[in-house]
């Protein structure tokens, strides 16, 4: 029995991206690269499924991983909780550790 392989990105996409192309059936594709052809039109399907997000904001933020002013202002005061609690520790914790 085989042992599974992980592909990276680029390896993906190159493969997905000569799918698209048509150039050559998914089939040859999948004999030359040695990859399911399954795997080749998931591939090929997340790559037109994800084509959209890259034009989106510069492609910076991929689709729905934005995080709103709540969430980052909850962050921050949890934030400045952990600082005072650390100061305090570190006030009372002097006797004991010499410093």
């Amino acid at each position: 029995m085989s042992k599974r392989r992980n592909h990276d990105a680029a390896f993906k996409a190159r493969v997905a991206l000569e799918a698209v192309k048509g150039e050559r059936t998914v089939s040859e594709l999948a004999v030359a690269y040695g990859v399911h052809p399954t795997m080749i039109h998931q591939w090929k399907r997340s790559l037109l499924e994800g084509a959209a997000g890259i034009f989106e904001r510069g492609g910076k933020v991929a689709a729905g991983s934005e995080i709103g002013e709540d969430t980052v202002r909850d962050l921050h005061a949890k934030i400045g909780e952990m600082a005072v609690a650390n100061d305090f520790l570190s006030r009372k914790l002097k006797p004991w550790i010499g410093k």
